[in-house]
């Protein structure tokens, strides 16, 4: 009996608009007892929350990440670590060879301390100081110690395994100092034509004459000993040869004009320079020992 009276009137208001059908509407749902409200609980108002939501969470870890880990390295990056050994303050070519080789000259330690020269190589087939010049390349150099490195000056004959330089002159018997001639070539003692005729010999005239070493040492094979000498020049020599087990006792034998280490040493005066008879070989830790005698006499105010 109800419903019937109610359609009637829905009829008649949905006439008059839309406004008022759908408030009909809503009247005739509640009316008829009925709760099926779909519309209301999907809301479009309820599905922005997610998104407000993703947009938090993914921003601030982003930025708080990025910069926790790119400042960190940035400011534990190590400077590098000094090194034990100064570099060499210079390497220079001091002259060349009959056949071209460079004679090569390397100065570390200290410009303006005491200046000492090594040679490792005059006669080419004794060249065993080579293995001692290889430490002193690398060693510290003790303080106000100016050390010059010469390697070998008869490259030729290091090269060749011979005594001679490539015009078989014996270049310990070619220096400026009482030279004299002697034999010709092929003679083991072969003095050259002349005095400082070749081009070795003039390229460690040159430089022991520019840079006036106070010590000056030669490395020969294979006598093994010291010669003695007199004055600062005896007791420097005594005490490389108790630093290095070596006997001091005199050399013999040879025809010792133009000899490198007598020229040196009346050339630079009051300098000191010698000759160190290596023996036949030179083992590592005879090289070693060697090595460390040479920076001791440099370093020692004798």
């Amino acid at each position: 009996m109800l419903r019937r009276p109610v359609l009637i009137v829905c009829a008649v208001i949905a006439a008059a608009g839309p406004a008022c059908a759908s408030e009909a509407v809503t009247s005739a749902a509640t009316l008829a007892g009925t709760t099926t409200i779909p519309a209301t609980t999907t809301s479009p108002a309820t599905t922005t929350s997610p998104a407000t939501t993703i947009l938090a969470t993914t921003t601030i870890p982003a930025t708080t990440t990025i910069l926790a880990t790119t400042t960190i390295p940035a400011t534990t990056i190590p400077a590098p670590a000094p090194t034990t050994t100064a570099p060499d303050i210079e390497s220079r070519v001091v002259g060349t060879s009959v056949e071209g080789r460079d004679i090569t000259a390397v100065r570390r330690g200290e410009v303006g301390g005491r200046v000492v020269l090594v040679i490792g190589v005059i006669h080419g087939d004794e060249n065993d100081g080579l293995a001692i010049l290889d430490r002193l390349h690398s060693l510290p150099v003790p303080p106000g110690v100016d050390l010059w490195l010469v390697d070998q000056m008869n490259p030729d004959g290091v090269a060749a395994d011979v005594r001679q330089n490539a015009n078989q002159v014996d270049l310990n018997r070619n220096f400026p100092y009482d030279w004299g001639p002697i034999g010709v070539p092929g003679d083991s003692q072969y003095a050259g034509p002349s005095a400082a005729s070749e081009p070795e010999t003039q390229a460690m005239v040159a430089l022991i004459t520019e840079i006036r070493p106070d010590i000056i040492i030669w490395y020969h094979q294979d006598l093994y000993r010291i010669a003695p000498g007199k004055g600062r020049d005896g007791v420097i020599r005594e005490r490389y040869a108790e630093l290095t087990g070596l006997p001091v006792v005199s050399i013999t034998g040879g025809t010792y004009t133009g000899v490198a280490a007598t020229w040196a040493r009346r050339t630079i005066e009051p300098g000191v320079s010698f000759i160190v008879e290596l023996g036949p070989s030179v083992t590592n830790a005879e090289a070693d020992t060697h090595a460390a005698a040479v920076l001791t006499i440099a370093s020692e105010p004798i």
